[in-house]
Parts: C-alpha cells; structure tokens; sequence
C-alpha cells in the first residue's frame, strides 16, 4: 500500500497534465461552422460545380493549439495564455481558378500527377474544408450555405484508410443509418460482396471487429465501408479506389461492389486503374491545381497532352 500510496502524486501531475491538453482540444473552434440560417434540402439530385475554386491550405487553417488559451492546476502565471503566432509551413495553395460542372449521375475520375490536388477536390465537396475563393455548389446551392445533416445525408466517401470503431459489424454498418434493419444490413453487405464472410463469423453481424478493426483484414474492412455507403444510399459519392496493397481476390470483389454502388450516382473516383479511366463519363486532369484537360479518354489520348502522358507511364501497364 505504501509504494501506491507514494506513486499517487506522480500518477495524479500526470493525469492533469493529460486533462489540460484534452480541455485544448475541446476548446479549439470549429474550422467549419453550421451556417445560420442554414439550407435544408429534402432531396439532392447530385450535380456538383465549382466555380473558380481556390484553396490554400495555410488560409484554411490558421490556428492550432498554440492559439488556445491554456489553464493550469498550479495557477502559475508562466501557464498563462501565450500571444498568438503567426501559421507556419503548410502546403499552401493546392487549388487555384478550378471550375468544372459535373450533372447528376455522371462518373468523373480525377486523373494527374501526385501533388496535382486530386484529394483536395475531394476534400472541398463535402466541406471538410472551406474553399479560400471562388464556390463549391450542389444543385445550386453553395455548400456554405448547406446544413450539416444535408451534406452529410446526400455524400457518401470512401477512403484508402476507411475507420471502423470498436464496436459489433453491426453497429458500424448503422452508423450511415441507425434505424436499418438486419435485412437492410444483410443487402447491403451483399451488394457489398462482404455478408457471406460475415456470415461464416462465429457471432455474424455482432461480431466485434477491435479498434479500428484490426481483426479484419484491408479488403475485408474495405468492403464493409462500402456496404456502409451502400445501406446510406447517399446521391454523390466521393471515392478513393486504390486496392494496391489488396491481394488479387479482395481486389476484383472491391471493383465489383464499387460498380454496384457508383450506379445511378454522381461519383468523383480518384483513379489508379484504367477500368475506371475507360468507364468514366468525364476524366478531370489536374496538374498544381489548376484543371488542365478535360474529356473522354479517346478524346484525350488524341490530344496529346498531359493525360496522354499518363497514360503511357501509368495507366497502360497497371491491372485493369
């Protein structure tokens, strides 16, 4: 009792140390507030524009935690809030004078060299960030203007890294729907091409899959995120399809359920593959943010430009 006992001090200036920080956090603001007064939309049809869209990264996030102020157990005033600093680093500009207008249910992929700002147009539809100038629209609307459930409710996303909680298959799948029923959880996973591996688990839909589901594999936890999308039913979807560090099988069952999902949908695909190059209706090719061509693939390759160049070095000897 007495070696506790003795620990307690150093267990209890730990733990406040620990508690100042996560009150930080919690005071920093939002970087993208729900506008007042906001617009509901009951049905989104899905077409997306952007008009002279710019966007800097270092203008969008301009305060950290060095900007919080900060309070201490000790009441000491060297815990006192420090002067604001100036932002440092960052990517910078990633965007600049972007416009383009997608109509509903078409499939664009986004096609160029890294650092081209593929993921940053990504990122702009469904307002994770504020674009610096210009406006990012769904039918019509600035989504600046648009309630939170809105943009949330009409935008599905899957990532390379798709975040799955501790918690039953189940639960994670209702978190794009909490009212659906094991039925609508079951075609979904089918369509998904994940409910037969679900359902040969042990405990089926109430199988826990561990922090951040470690105890499946990639494709596995990828195909249940798109079966999340697909019970969602969301009218865009925002989609990075790269399967480069899936085996064979897991690949070609992703690239079918993604098909299924990307039916009927405005889709932005971050393409890796020629098939979604050859299957899109629209390929946007960006070069240092700025859109640089724009067409078919057919039309593209005989223009010669830069997607031609693609092409040749990427796209031409990678699995289809």
């Amino acid at each position: 009792m007495a070696p506790a006992l003795s620990n307690t001090r150093v267990e209890l200036a730990t733990s406040l140390v620990s508690f100042e920080r996560v009150f930080e956090v919690l005071d920093l603001p939002r970087d993208v507030a729900e506008p007042v007064p906001a617009v509901h939309l009951d049905a989104v049809e899905g077409r997306v524009t952007f008009e002279d869209v710019g966007f800097d990264y270092r203008a969008a996030m301009p305060a950290g935690l060095e900007h919080v102020e900060r309070f201490s157990w000790r009441n000491a005033p060297e815990a006192a809030a420090a002067a604001p600093v100036a932002p440092v680093g960052g990517r910078g500009k990633a965007i600049d004078g972007l416009d383009f207008d997608v109509l509903p249910g078409t499939l664009v992929a986004l096609v160029g060299p890294s650092g081209a700002g593929k993921t940053t147009v990504t990122y702009l539809i469904p307002r994770l960030y504020d674009v610096t100038s210009g406006r990012v629209l769904i039918d019509g609307h600035d989504v600046r203007t648009l309630a939170a459930e809105t943009i949330a409710r009409s935008i599905g996303v899957v990532t390379q890294e798709n975040y799955l909680f501790h918690d039953t298959i189940a639960a994670n799948l209702r978190y794009a729907r909490p009212e659906a029923t094991l039925t609508e959880l079951k075609a979904a996973a089918r369509a998904a091409n994940i409910h037969e591996f679900i359902a040969e688990l042990p405990e089926g839909y109430e199988t826990v899959v561990g922090e951040r589901g470690y105890r499946l594999s990639g494709g596995e936890k990828q195909r249940v995120a798109i079966a999340r999308v697909i019970l969602k039913d969301p009218r865009i979807l925002v989609l990075d399809e790269a399967t480069s560090h899936l085996d064979a099988r897991s690949e070609a069952l992703i690239k079918d359920a993604l098909e299924r999902v990307m039916q009927g949908r405005t889709s932005f695909v971050i393409a890796h593959r020629l098939s979604t190059v050859l299957a899109a209706d629209r390929i946007l090719v960006l070069d240092r943010g700025r859109l640089v061509e724009q067409g078919t693939h057919d039309s593209l390759l005989a223009s010669d430009g830069l997607y031609a160049e693609l092409f040749r070095t990427q796209f031409a000897a990678a699995p289809g």
